[in-house]
């Protein structure tokens, strides 16, 4: 059997088609296992038979990782520390034998969503893998709606984005005013025209997004806020 295999079953509703599990392991007859496992409820796999294959292909075409242990070559904790390299790593779950859960524990330590030991109940790995899925689908839609904010920003005029800057940083309009040679009217003009542009619905919203914007530092407890 090669290293590689793509398989792309219809969709039975269970999840989106687009979404791609990459299964890592040496065992044949386990990635056979879990190619007609997920299969079977509508998810689309590729399998591969070393960390070494994994890796050389893109790992981030993926949504979520079933990644072995244990494995000839690099093992699944050298796998995933090279995956920590990456920029965006899709939602890692090992797959642990009996004397292997050490291991397994390292790796929910080092950012793995879960670890699952073999002999794996089905419904379980199913249940683990539609978290991380969902994990995923978080992240791409909070990396979008960045994405979307950086571009209304870079939009703005070179004013404006002045402006935002001494907003975000606390200063009022009279001081930013004075810091930028313009009328205390014309800040204000300007800061509507922003939160427009940038779909604020409040000063603290602006702030927010400016500290998504990274053009403040984070505040204590800051999510990425939606735009």
């Amino acid at each position: 059997m090669t290293d590689y295999t793509d398989h792309n079953p219809t969709d039975t509703g269970l999840t989106a088609t687009t979404a791609c599990v990459a299964i890592v392991d040496d065992d044949d007859d386990l990635r056979e296992s879990l190619i007609w496992l997920l299969d079977s409820v509508g998810l689309r796999t590729r399998a591969y038979a070393s960390g070494d294959a994994f890796l050389d292909a893109d790992p981030q075409q993926h949504d979520a990782i079933l990644l072995d242990v244990r494995m000839p070559g690099l093992s699944g904790l050298q796998v995933q520390q090279r995956l920590q390299g990456l920029d965006t790593c899709p939602p890692l779950i090992m797959i642990s034998g009996h004397g292997d859960v050490s291991m397994a524990v390292a790796a929910l330590k080092a950012g793995a969503v879960d670890f699952i030991e073999k002999p794996f109940n089905q419904q379980q790995l199913i249940d683990i893998i539609q978290q991380a899925l969902v994990i995923q689908r978080e992240r791409l839609n909070r990396q979008q709606r960045l994405s979307g904010l950086q571009q209304r920003y870079a939009d703005l005029r070179l004013k404006e984005q002045q402006v935002l800057k001494e907003v975000a940083r606390g200063y009022t309009s009279r001081e930013i005013a004075q810091h930028l040679e313009l009328s205390a009217k014309t800040v204000e003009v300007y800061r509507q025209r922003i939160m427009k542009a940038l779909g604020a619905g409040s000063l603290a919203h602006l702030i927010r997004l400016s500290v998504a914007l990274e053009l403040v530092d984070t505040l204590p407890d800051q999510q990425t806020p939606e735009s």
